[in-house]
């Protein structure tokens, strides 16, 4: 588990510190990863709508610009889940999403992810367990400026044991490929909340008073969000515009914490 008390734009800190993790060790005792498994274990991907498959030991050459996801989605109104789409700063456009935790995970990533690309359904994986072959599609592929990422979304309380054996399964094949693997089953406390109150503030803004300046000056001494807002004439401009340079990573904070005035913010860098 990381400090939480470092910022969350520590050069240390990842978005994955906004998860609580959870354990695969029962998933891969099941598996068969005897000697020269990456060989055996497959994956498909798309390229200009074709599928091709190889190896898992070759996946990590495959350019990541070339992929499509490897399937679209509809939505019924008999489904749970509840798809679309949500515009990304980091990538300046749309992407899409099956479910609310998968909507929640892009603004997560759109927020402290450093992200530099996304792509949903990216792959599908043939596995073996000790009982037989089975095929698992994880539900992002992450590229962000701190590595890339293979992840996969599930509420902690719907995750069955065979959850847990394609997760470790998607795990041992993002390790072959040098990646880092995920699984957003739940969120550390006042990560929802706090995201929430930054989202209305992620779209570009005009600062017709000026205050940004003063607000990003006054930040270097690491005051607290209520200290900054109130030493502005304008206060409640003050807010919204301090809501809007944190989410643009141009103010940082420990996200581990509840978003109060007594928030300590500090400088960070981020898109403009």
């Amino acid at each position: 588990m990381s400090d939480t008390r470092r910022p969350l734009w520590s050069h240390r800190c990842t978005w994955t510190d906004l998860l609580v993790p959870v354990a695969l060790d029962a998933g891969r005792g099941g598996l068969g990863i005897s000697d020269g498994w990456p060989d055996r274990w497959t994956a498909t991907w798309k390229y200009a709508g074709d599928e091709i498959t190889g190896p898992v030991r070759h996946l990590g050459q495959v350019p990541v610009a070339s992929r499509g996801p490897m399937r679209g989605f509809t939505w019924r109104r008999e489904q749970r889940h509840r798809p679309g789409l949500e515009s990304l700063v980091s990538t300046r456009r749309l992407h899409g999403f099956e479910s609310l935790e998968e909507d929640q995970l892009l603004v997560a990533l759109d927020f402290a992810g450093d992200l530099v690309e996304v792509l949903s359904q990216p792959l599908r994986i043939r596995f073996r367990t000790a009982e037989k072959w089975r095929s698992h599609t994880p539900d992002f592929f992450a590229v962000t400026r701190a590595g890339t990422w293979l992840i996969d979304v599930r509420p902690r309380d719907l995750i069955e044991p065979e959850d847990l054996e394609s997760f470790a399964a998607a795990e041992e094949v993002a390790l072959v490929c040098g990646w880092h693997y995920a699984v957003a089953a739940e969120w550390r406390p006042h990560v929802r909340s706090t995201l929430s109150a930054f989202y209305g503030k992620r779209r570009p803004t005009r600062d017709v008073l000026g205050v940004q300046p003063d607000l990003l000056a006054q930040a270097e001494a690491g005051v607290t969000f209520g200290e900054l807002a109130a030493e502005q004439m304008y206060w409640p401009v003050a807010r919204a515009q301090l809501l809007h340079l944190l989410w643009h990573r141009r103010l940082g904070l420990d996200l581990a914490q509840p978003l109060t005035d007594r928030s300590r913010v500090v400088l960070a860098g981020g898109v403009s």
